[in-house]
């Protein structure tokens, strides 16, 4: 971790600990971090965003005898545990698509959720409700996640699931997994996560290890900061 005395618009600071690897973004004059684990963070007020997770889909997949890779489930978890503990967060609100789909409701997705949840008792969550949420259904009452439509303001933020500018706030959304597509001088092409940031909404990578990315339906004026090598940084403008 390293220190830093982030300001907002406002003059103000605050002491954190920033995670290595995380690029400094002033939005809405609220100082927050990309984190290059697919996390966007708010130290102001704690709160962690997500989106994207899809817990259960290799398991879904499975179900309809499709040979996917095992562990994802439980990968996503540790992830959002490092995340977590890195930062401190007191919140964290998932931006929609927590579960994949209704085959995610058995035992066997669920029950590393609740051991997790668990070990995060403490830890208010939030789920924006996500198209696949719906389909999904609720998570259990068990696990103590509140849950939200969309856009559910947070101001000066409003989280979405879908893309979508809010009226009087910032909009931050997933949905989309945008990935840009970086060149090499040899004609290879390599696509990585990134965080799309415009005027006045930002989508945030998927976070889900067993999810795809496109760069497919970005706004035309948005800035890319790529999530590669342990770093988030600013990615050449898209051509």
């Amino acid at each position: 971790m390293n220190t830093a005395r982030p300001g907002d618009d406002r003059g103000m600071s605050l002491d954190v600990d920033v995670p290595e690897g995380a690029l400094a973004r002033t939005l809405a004059g609220e100082r927050v971090w990309l984190l290059p684990q697919r996390a966007l963070w708010w130290p102001a007020t704690g709160t962690v965003f997500v989106a994207d997770v899809h817990l259960g889909k290799a398991a879904t997949f499975r179900a309809l005898g499709q040979p996917v890779p095992s562990g994802t489930t439980q990968d996503n978890l540790d992830r959002l545990s490092a995340v977590l503990e890195a930062t401190r967060a007191a919140r964290l609100v998932v931006l929609g698509d927590f579960l994949h789909a209704a085959a995610a409701q058995q035992a066997r997705v669920l029950d590393p959720v609740h051991r997790w949840r668990e070990r995060h008792a403490a830890v208010e969550v939030v789920l924006i409700r996500g198209n696949h949420d719906s389909r999904a259904g609720d998570p259990p009452a068990s696990l103590r996640i509140r849950i939200e439509d969309e856009p559910h303001a947070m101001p000066p933020f409003a989280a979405n699931h879908h893309p979508r500018t809010v009226a009087g706030a910032y909009a931050l959304a997933g949905h989309l997994h945008p990935a840009v597509t970086l060149h090499g001088r040899a004609h290879e092409r390599q696509r990585l996560a990134c965080f799309c940031e415009t005027p006045d909404l930002m989508i945030l990578p998927a976070f889900g290890a067993f999810t795809g990315t496109t760069s497919a339906g970005m706004p035309a004026d948005a800035r890319c900061h790529a999530v590669g090598g342990g770093v988030v940084w600013a990615a050449p403008e898209r051509t």
